[in-house]
């Protein structure tokens, strides 16, 4: 890992710091071997009043032996104002620490405490401090950042809910909330004093590991993440090895009360599979309706009452395809491609009396809205239905879509190789019930439709061009 890549990880996890310690931090890079400093990060704590209402980030410094950035960065040790100093009016404490990675200083962190606002001391405060001071320590030497939580959302703060655990196992401290979690969870007696691991296990039906095994020793000495679920409650619990330099330090058990997160998430999980369950029955009960309307098709003798059956059928089919996508989709949008190319295979199928018919897909769709997707099937079943019956005359030939895609915008090109438009052919004069739809679906999704001969082979190109909207 590079030392950029390792400041990046820092600045993924420093909210631990800037919590717990109830500190603005800010994060100065050195340029030129240590003679400029800029700032790249800041940030303010959520358990406290923040000492910088400015936005720093861009500034620089440029090389002062008096200031306590320099004197950090080059002598490796900690630089810290005298107490309470004034900034902006504020009586406001500011260490530099030194980031010391391989031997060599890369970075200074700021730590701006506002003296003003700081809370009153209790058992929290100097148990949130006394881990800030190990985690500063940790920091200077390389051994923070620690390995990140799997799912940042999930992932609980200081303000969440804190557990001191000392290296015996032994609860020290538990936050106000921590203990409220625990409650919620089942557990009885008081939570200090208690031995975390034997404590926790007490719940051992509800622990869920995230990324380690559930058997594996809650003992600090890795980075671990787990859940503990109950019928009632769960909470996400990440527990934290804290050192000094050559002993453990115990452990910082953050824990979160997620049991609100979880009741929400199994209702969308919920809601999906009742969205997809209607979409699989949409599309059977449309499915249903086609094979009705085929199989009364060929109870008919007149041969305009069993094509218009036939078209209908097709259309029932075309909508049915997207219900088919939508029901094995978690989002409401539809790949248009794998769409497309059933409708293809249909009406290649279906709308050739005499000969074959090759219909084929270049280029793609991308992803549509699923309430785009219904007109769109319906409107390229009818282009292509009309290149087969008008274009190609019902004979053997090949239809092309050719979809194009760029950015919001999608424009389609339908091609056959017939015998092209008649000369007084004016789009709108027609009366097909096929060109009705298609104008329909076209103004409701606010495109625009041409049809025109071909100028580089014989045949018909019709082309339709719409927005498309974000998902």
């Amino acid at each position: 890992m590079t030392d950029d890549e390792w400041l990046d990880a820092f600045v993924s996890q420093w909210h631990l710091l800037a919590d717990l310690s109830f500190s603005d931090l800010v994060l100065w890079r050195a340029l030129d071997e240590g003679d400029t400093f800029e700032c790249t990060a800041q940030i303010r704590p959520v358990t406290g009043p923040t000492a910088l209402e400015d936005d720093i980030v861009g500034e620089r410094i440029e090389y002062d032996p008096e200031h306590q950035v320099t004197v950090a960065y080059m002598t490796h040790e900690i630089s810290e104002t005298s107490n309470n100093a004034i900034s902006a009016g504020i009586p406001v404490d500011v260490w530099a620490i030194p980031v010391i990675r391989n031997g060599h200083p890369i970075a200074v962190i700021e730590r701006h405490t506002n003296q003003m606002g700081m809370r009153a001391t209790g058992a929290l405060e100097e148990n949130f401090l006394e881990a800030a001071e190990i985690l500063t320590q940790m920091l200077m030497r390389g051994e923070f950042p620690l390995v990140p939580p799997s799912d940042k959302a999930l992932a609980p703060r200081p303000a969440d809910g804190v557990l001191r655990v000392q290296p015996d196992g032994i609860i020290s401290f538990a936050s106000p909330n921590a203990i409220t979690g625990y409650r919620r969870l089942g557990a009885q007696g008081d939570i200090e004093g208690e031995h975390f691991r034997d404590l926790t296990r007490t719940l051992r039906r509800g622990v869920e590991a995230v990324g380690q095994t559930v058997n594996a020793d809650i003992d600090g000495r890795l980075t671990l993440e787990f859940d503990v679920e109950t019928h009632s409650a769960s909470m996400r619990f990440v527990v934290l090895p804290l050192w000094f330099e050559t002993t453990s330090a115990g452990m910082l058990v953050l824990c979160r009360d997620t049991t609100d997160l979880r009741r929400r998430d199994r209702m969308l999980v919920t809601k999906d599979a009742t969205i997809r369950e209607i979409h699989h029955r949409v599309k059977n009960n449309l499915q249903t309706v086609a094979a009705l309307l085929r199989m009364q098709s060929r109870r008919l003798e007149s041969p305009e009452g069993k094509e218009a059956l036939r078209d209908a059928m097709r259309r029932v089919s075309s909508i049915a395809m997207v219900h088919e996508t939508l029901s094995y989709s978690l989002v409401e949008e539809v790949s248009f491609d794998e769409v497309c190319d059933k409708i293809l295979d249909m009406v290649g199928d279906l709308a050739a009396s005499n000969g074959t018919v090759r219909a084929v897909r270049r280029g793609t769709f991308g992803v549509v809205p699923a309430d785009m997707a219904t007109s769109l099937s319906m409107i390229i079943t009818e282009l292509c239905q009309n290149a087969i019956e008008h274009g190609l005359n019902s004979s053997s030939g090949l239809v092309e879509v050719l979809p194009e895609r760029n950015g919001q915008q999608l424009a389609v090109s339908i091609l056959d190789g017939g015998q092209g438009l008649p000369e007084d052919f004016r789009l709108g004069n027609q009366k097909s019930l096929g060109l009705s739809i298609i104008s329909t679906l076209m103004h409701d999704l606010h495109g625009t439709l041409s049809i025109a001969n071909r100028t580089d082979a014989p045949g018909t190109v019709a082309r339709i061009e719409l927005p498309v909207p974000r998902g």
